[in-house]
């Protein structure tokens, strides 16, 4: 089950980082998407699941300050640099920084397969951002830029995988901490936005709206299951099954932007799924 979670979870996160970079900002873009996932985990949060214990809230709240530093990396981060090449950098930072965090935290330990899978995975995943940036002819000038956030978007990455697990395996029911986290995380956004806009909301509207309410379901299921296979298993292994997502990016990427994949590309992104089930089946 952890298993079938944590990829679900890198097809959608790759899915989810590409509609971040499209027709709006993406600060637009995710106030939008933040917005419809509170609204939808409103009455889940309220009504259908027990409400978290009291000495959660506290954790809770270190999870929101996170997850805020993680979304304005992120959008910085595609505002100034090339999704190609930033989103591979994100994926490639984060699994080594978390599995040493998961160490530090659950005591986790990887036997010497499995680090050799690490490595195997981040170097095709860094590969791809390097093949990217040797190859893009946009925003070269603001590359340096662009690396840099990406590579503090990395780290948010494996900062929030790791305490999201941590304060999941706190909870006692874990659809608590799904249903509240999206509650609480998609507040902070969307008044943000507003009250930097004065209230005015983008026009047109319902295009907004309507990307708003896929990248909500596509964020729910992504982030929710990658969430619950760090309950399930390894935070580790969880988190190294989904920076797959790297090799589901490059097909959109191909599918929908036009880009040539080539041997080159092709691959690295056969090492990155090797590296994949090496940790999977050296554990």
């Amino acid at each position: 089950m952890a298993l079938a979670l944590a990829l679900m979870a890198a097809i959608l996160h790759a899915l989810f980082g590409a509609l971040q970079k499209g027709r709006y900002d993406p600060y637009t873009t995710r106030a939008a998407i933040d917005g419809c996932y509170a609204l939808m985990a409103l009455p889940f949060a309220l009504f259908m699941v027990p409400w978290p214990e009291p000495e959660v809230w506290p954790l809770f709240a270190v999870v929101w300050i996170i997850h805020i530093g993680y979304k304005l990396a992120q959008a910085s981060a595609y505002s100034v640099g090339a999704y190609t090449v930033v989103y591979p950098v994100v994926r490639g930072i984060g699994p080594v920084f978390t599995v040493i965090g998961a160490g530090i935290l659950f005591n986790e330990s990887f036997a010497r397969v499995q680090w050799l899978g690490v490595a195997m995975l981040a170097t095709g995943i860094l590969g791809l951002a390097v093949y990217n940036l040797r190859h893009t002819t946009t925003d070269r000038a603001r590359l340096p830029m662009a690396l840099g956030l990406a590579v503090l978007t990395g780290g948010f990455v494996a900062l929030y995988t790791t305490w999201d697990a941590f304060v999941i395996r706190a909870t006692a029911d874990p659809f608590t901490f799904v249903a509240w986290f999206f509650l609480i995380d998609g507040i902070a956004f969307p008044l943000a936005y507003l009250a930097y806009r004065k209230g005015r909301l983008p026009r047109p509207f319902t295009p907004l709206l309507r990307l708003g309410i896929t990248g909500a379901i596509v964020a729910i299921f992504s982030f929710g299951g990658i969430m619950l296979a760090t309950r399930l298993d390894k935070v580790g292994e969880a988190a190294v099954l989904r920076e797959t997502s790297v090799v589901f990016a490059a097909l959109i990427a191909y599918l929908f932007w036009g880009e040539k994949v080539g041997p080159r590309r092709l691959s690295l992104m056969a090492l990155i799924a090797l590296g994949a089930v090496v940790v999977e089946l050296g554990g």
